[in-house]
């Protein structure tokens, strides 16, 4: 009989001889790859050199992907540290824990290191401006990473598109229960929206150099904040609302509050 519910796949990893190719590994790549071919279209259409994009993706890949892990580690140290956590699976990335967020954070924070030691054919706020929905489609590729490792989905539910868990991979106090919010699938189709308003939409073209990258962030934050809500995975809590749900109004308001102060010319 047809299963109207969305299946949870029975691996998170391919072996190839000697060599096992995780997954959520190769999602992040898929994604770094599809960003690249996106922002070289954009990077060209401002005016920028191309070979310049991937000269810069030699330094923001790996800082985005220690920047990601690094906010992982310390939003969850009782995972790595003290008496109950393993440092050495901090390393393990290929088993999930990117936090968007760190690796945001320290990738725009080099790629401006970047642009103020080197004189480029635009500048960084063109930059950013170009790669923003490239990132959008990068995370919404890479989050496809979470349903192979089975693991970030939602409360339950019944609706067609449930997510179908494994007993073995319920948390505590839902082992009753079978099929969840794919709270994955939510957030990938969430960043290809929001990818698509920044392309396609023309008011975008009307905002100043580097809006588009806060818009960006708004638009994410926006969506996450609601997606984060759903999850019932394991997370610290400030006032009882999980910390990434702060943390995505806080980004989310202080971008949108940018964009339009800069466009009344109060910010640069």
């Amino acid at each position: 009989m047809f299963d109207r519910f969305i299946p949870t796949p029975s691996s998170n990893s391919i072996g190839l001889g000697p060599i096992t190719l995780h997954y959520y590994a190769l999602c992040i790549l898929l994604g770094v790859i599809v960003a690249l071919q996106v922002g070289a279209v954009r990077w060209k259409r401002s005016g920028g050199v191309t070979t310049e994009l991937y000269d810069l993706a030699i330094y923001v890949i790996p800082a985005g992907i220690i920047g990601g892990r690094l906010y992982h580690v310390l939003t969850t140290p009782e995972l790595y540290f003290g008496s109950q956590g393993d440092l050495s699976d901090a390393f393990k990335i290929w088993e999930g824990g990117m936090g968007i967020w760190g690796a945001i954070a320290l990738g725009t924070l080099v790629a401006f290191t970047y642009f103020k030691r080197r004189q480029r054919s635009i500048s960084f706020l063109q930059a950013i401006d170009a790669l923003a929905p490239g990132i959008l489609i990068a995370q919404a590729i890479g989050r496809w990473g979470n349903w192979f490792n089975h693991e970030l989905f939602g409360r339950p539910t019944t609706l067609p598109w449930g997510l179908k868990i494994p007993a073995i991979y319920r948390p505590a106090g839902y082992e009753s229960y079978a099929t969840f919010h794919p709270t994955f699938l939510y957030e990938s189709l969430w960043c290809l929206l929001c990818a698509a308003v920044i392309i396609y939409m023309p008011a975008i073209r009307r905002l100043r150099v580097g809006s588009t990258f806060l818009l960006y962030i708004t638009l994410y934050c926006s969506g996450r904040v609601w997606i984060e809500a759903l999850r019932i995975d394991r997370a610290h809590l400030i006032f009882g609302i999980r910390l990434n749900v702060w943390v995505a109004i806080l980004c989310g308001i202080s971008s949108l509050w940018i964009i339009i102060a800069r466009q009344r010319k109060v910010v640069l």
